[in-house]
């Protein structure tokens, strides 16, 4: 507009007829709202908590204190302050194929799928940690992170027996082909309480998708930016991050609600008590 003006000699009024703009509209200048400011650091103050959270999970955590705005606004302050969530590395090696050729049992109801899975850690020292995931695969909640140095099918039975009795039996138990999971006394005892056994084809992760994504945001959002130096800070470094994901965290299959925002979890102190028994 000033560019036209000023080398062709045309008035601001002769040019909007011609575009077909009102001279309103180029006159207008924006005025921040009264709350700009208070919400650019409340999104600032979330993004450098949840460094891995974009800003879809942010505007629903902004929702979550009390703030009333659209998705929009939280992503043009998102742009506006540089914001971004670091670039994952390109996974190497094996490549999962989801072909689509493994027709498998989907979820329909909470309960009627659990998966469950072991992931892999290590203390500062070297020594190994064996983490036991276990999910729901409808609600999306984790039922359990079950943190030891060894984990044996007579100890996965003892945790199943414990979140059984909290959450009710499954109709099925999804997993892979490990030892702990095709062992006789394991399968005899779910066999026992009215659980069938799903197990994936072996070499196809992919099969037990559900489980094979939360694994990969627990090592995304935690395990990768924590050095734990004993087992017992493990248990309960982890055992937050449940607490936190299953309470707090926006899940983007729930439509940005978290999977459990009822639950009621134990206290910190009975949480340790739990990790002494």
């Amino acid at each position: 507009m000033a560019h036209v003006r000023e080398h062709h000699g045309h008035s601001e009024r002769r040019i909007c007829r011609a575009l077909h703009i009102t001279r309103s509209s180029v006159r207008y200048v924006p005025q921040p709202r009264d709350d700009e400011a208070a919400l650019t650091q409340s999104v600032i103050r979330l993004a450098s908590q949840y460094g891995r959270y974009g800003y879809r999970r942010i505007h629903a955590m902004v929702m979550a204190e009390g703030w009333q705005v659209s998705r929009s606004r939280v992503e043009r302050i998102w742009k506006r302050e540089g914001l971004k969530v670091p670039k994952k590395q390109p996974r190497r090696g094996r490549l999962w194929l989801a072909d689509g050729s493994c027709l498998r049992l989907r979820p329909e109801y909470p309960n009627h799928v659990w998966s469950w899975d072991f992931v892999m850690e290590r203390t500062h020292d070297g020594r190994v940690l064996k983490i036991l995931v276990l999910i729901d695969e409808f609600t999306r909640r984790c039922l359990a992170l079950h943190v030891a140095r060894q984990i044996r099918s007579n100890d996965v039975i003892d945790l199943l027996a414990d979140v059984m009795q909290e959450h009710g039996v499954p109709d099925h138990l999804r997993s892979d082909n490990g030892p702990e999971m095709v062992a006789k006394n394991l399968r005899r005892w779910l066999k026992a309480v009215g659980s069938k056994t799903l197990y994936i084809e072996p070499g196809s992760p992919w099969e037990n998708g559900y489980c094979e994504s939360f694994n990969g945001k627990f090592r995304d959002e935690l395990l990768n930016g924590e050095i734990f130096y004993t087992l017992r800070e493990a248990q309960v470094v982890i055992e937050q991050w449940r607490h936190h994901y299953n309470t707090v965290r926006p899940h983007s299959a729930l439509n940005y609600r978290p999977p459990a925002p009822e639950a009621v979890l134990p206290a910190i102190q009975d949480v340790h008590l739990k990790l002494a028994a």
